[in-house]
């Protein structure tokens, strides 16, 4: 059987907690990770009604999108459903694990997600994050550069896009002298020493730093490892908010409209109003992405599909972009899809569900 722990490290390898915003609460909320996995029950939002979906069905683990703590709680007295679901959770011993917004900034999200339903071609994340890359620099006598870069690449380093295992090396002369305290691999103490070097450099996902350099010194030889570590500016092709990709065929805004709705089963769409503009290109992004506009636009949108457009941020799309808002329940709901797919193709011991309940909060009257 596998451990609660192992389930969530196979998310996190998608979605690492590190790439969450600032202000979410993703990760493991109750439970012990080290709990074997009877089953797992598969939710947008985590509630009361979920918790007993999950215990008719004889999971004890909920994976959901939505954090159920997403503010600190002082009491659980069960005066709201935060707490009355916390306390039934803790109560029947089922462990509950979000993965929020760190599952909105990776490539094969949320959004990814969207863009699939929506079969758009050519998907690229609509505004990547910078500041999540380092560089290391290293230096490796010739013959262990080839054991070197096996580990550095294992240890995750060295991934660009599609493309793994790439390093840059050039060849040089290193040049030490031991001390009498030294074990020198190469040389001898106090007797200086000139070694074919190469210089090693890769890139790596900035949260993935101590496991490159555990990594590094493991499978270097010298006794003292030189190396350098860089912080980048770049922004990082595979984190970042929304996408944006191309439809199969240009449509006029009503059909795309009315694809939109056939494609995310969707009851109501509030959108701008319409113009003459043909639909080609279009941005997403699940939940609230108002925030989004002028990027989508930027990018060159010719729709922005998303949840939870205000009234005055509908006339920011100024009628060059169709707004579509098809709510936050509607944009997200297919999040179980990727956890679900995830989970089954690496876990064969336990049941996988996807949750039954309709958690949105919100009813439309036709």
């Amino acid at each position: 059987m596998a451990t609660i722990q192992e389930v969530t490290r196979v998310l996190e390898n998608l979605a690492p907690l590190r790439y969450q915003e600032s202000y979410d609460n993703a990760g493991l909320q109750t439970g012990n990770a080290q709990d074997q996995v009877t089953g797992v029950l598969l939710a947008l939002d985590c509630t009361e009604e979920v918790i007993e979906e999950a215990l008719a069905k004889g999971c004890n683990l909920i994976v959901a999108h939505h954090p159920v703590i997403f503010k600190g709680l002082k009491q659980l007295t069960g005066r709201n459903y935060v707490e009355r679901t916390i306390i039934k959770a803790i109560q029947n011993n089922v462990a509950i694990y979000a993965s929020h917004t760190n599952l909105d900034n990776v490539l094969y999200g949320v959004n990814t997600k969207i863009a699939d339903k929506l079969n758009l071609q050519h998907q690229r994340i609509l505004v990547n994050k910078p500041q999540t890359l380092m560089q290391l620099v290293t230096f490796v006598p010739v013959e262990n550069t080839e054991q070197v870069l096996q580990a550095l690449h294992q240890a995750g380093a060295g991934n660009i896009g599609e493309y793994s295992n790439c390093s840059f090396q050039v060849e040089g002369t290193g040049r030490f002298s031991p001390s009498d305290k030294a074990n020198p691999t190469i040389g001898k103490s106090g007797k200086h020493e000139q070694v074919q070097e190469n210089r090693v450099e890769l890139i790596f996902p900035a949260y993935l730093q101590h496991n490159i350099m555990a990594a590094l010194k493991k499978a270097h030889p010298y006794e003292e490892v030189a190396h350098c570590l860089y912080a980048l500016e770049n922004t990082n092709q595979e984190v970042g908010i929304g996408m944006i990709g191309d439809l199969s065929e240009n449509m006029t805004e009503t059909d795309f409209l009315q694809y939109l709705k056939e494609k995310m089963q969707l009851q109501v769409i509030k959108y701008t109003p319409l113009s003459s503009n043909s639909i080609k290109k279009v941005a997403v992004c699940g939940g609230a992405g108002s925030f989004l506009i002028k990027d989508a636009m930027r990018q060159g949108a010719d729709a922005l599909v998303t949840g939870d457009i205000k009234y005055h941020e509908f006339f920011d799309a100024e009628g060059q972009l169709l707004i579509a808002d098809i709510g936050h329940y509607e944009s997200e709901v297919y999040t179980k899809e990727i956890f679900y797919e995830l989970i089954s193709k690496n876990f064969a011991n336990f049941a996988v569900y996807l949750s039954e309940v309709n958690t949105n909060p919100i009813r439309y009257t036709f």
